[in-house]
């Protein structure tokens, strides 16, 4: 019985000993493997160092010489000497800056939610049970396809001409002269311009979370007798919530960028009125102000980085794709 007992310790040692020796063979096995796993492919390497070293010399290094040359005299070459924040304190007390901030902010703002807005019904109707719906989807891409400038022109021959003409064929007063010459009224024909050139690309972006969007959801929405208003509220609103956040984000940036159009359609004017931040930067390198405008550019990278900070911590945990 004794013999018995102490050979069945002895095996149950053994299988305790053979299973620690197995476990910890396995976590070296786990550790090497994971080893190898974390080592990066020399060819990755090979294809990132170029566009690495071609960010670095066309993005990063005028970026910080710029930001230096801020905190300067300088006007574009030649010598300079170090002034502090002597650009920085001009630009944050110059009316026609804050001007321009004011207005930038605000055309960004309202055409991102027109823009948005009219993508997203676009993007329900385009995704609906309609004929031709693949020939509609090409017809309302092609404005992303023409040069920003090239509209400019065609829509500011439309404002100062066609609309004043069938404005006095009506007799509507308020749109018998050019809107473009109108400071309170310049704004709207800019949002419509570039709100007409931006829609296609979103439109895009809402058709694929659109037609992500299992049809089985649709039909079970459908059996429990949800109207189509309850159905785009309650089952595609939410489950776009990720598209329409990247929409949000990248044409607010884009937005604050705005140049082209702005230049094609008032160049800034009447007066100032329709004068972007990225129109007077350009403008200040033109005439000199070289270190005076890359103060106004640091601070303008600073704002556009605060808020598209601010929109990804407010919706964040929202809205996933």
């Amino acid at each position: 019985m004794a013999t018995t007992t102490t050979e069945s310790v002895t095996t149950a040692d053994r299988r305790r000993r053979g299973g620690a020796a197995a476990r910890l063979q396995a976590g070296k096995d786990g550790r090497t493997g994971a080893r190898r796993k974390s080592r990066v492919d020399p060819l990755f390497l090979a294809f990132l160092l170029p566009t690495l070293v071609l960010f670095t010399l066309a993005i990063t290094l005028p970026a910080v010489m710029g930001i230096v040359l801020s905190f300067t005299n300088s006007v574009g070459f030649g010598e300079f000497r170090f002034t502090g924040l002597t650009n920085y304190i001009a630009v944050f007390s110059d009316p026609a800056i804050l001007q321009a901030y004011l207005f930038t902010l605000g055309f960004s703002l309202v055409t991102v939610i027109v823009v948005n807005a009219v993508a997203f019904l676009l993007a329900i109707a385009l995704t609906s049970k309609i004929r031709g719906k693949i020939a509609l989807r090409a017809v309302f891409v092609l404005p992303m396809v023409i040069s920003g400038i090239v509209i400019a022109y065609v829509f500011s021959f439309l404002f100062a001409n066609s609309l004043p003409a069938l404005a006095t064929t009506l007799g509507f007063a308020p749109l018998e002269q050019s809107i473009l010459a109108n400071p309170d009224l310049a704004w709207i024909a800019i949002v419509v311009v570039t709100a007409w050139q931006a829609i296609p690309s979103t439109l895009l972006i809402y058709i694929a979370g659109v037609l992500s969007i299992p049809g089985e959801v649709y039909e079970a929405a459908a059996l429990d007798g949800a109207s189509s208003w309850r159905q785009l509220v309650s089952i595609t609103a939410p489950l776009t919530a990720g598209y329409i956040l990247i929409n949000l984000v990248i044409g607010f940036k884009n937005f604050l960028n705005s140049y082209d159009i702005i230049v094609g359609l008032t160049d800034g004017g009447p007066g100032t009125s329709t004068t972007s931040v990225a129109m007077s930067i350009f403008k200040g390198f033109n005439g000199g102000d070289y270190a005076y405008q890359m103060a106004n550019a640091t601070i303008f990278f600073v704002i556009a980085v605060v808020i598209a900070v601010i929109q990804l911590r407010a919706t964040r945990g929202k809205a996933a794709l």
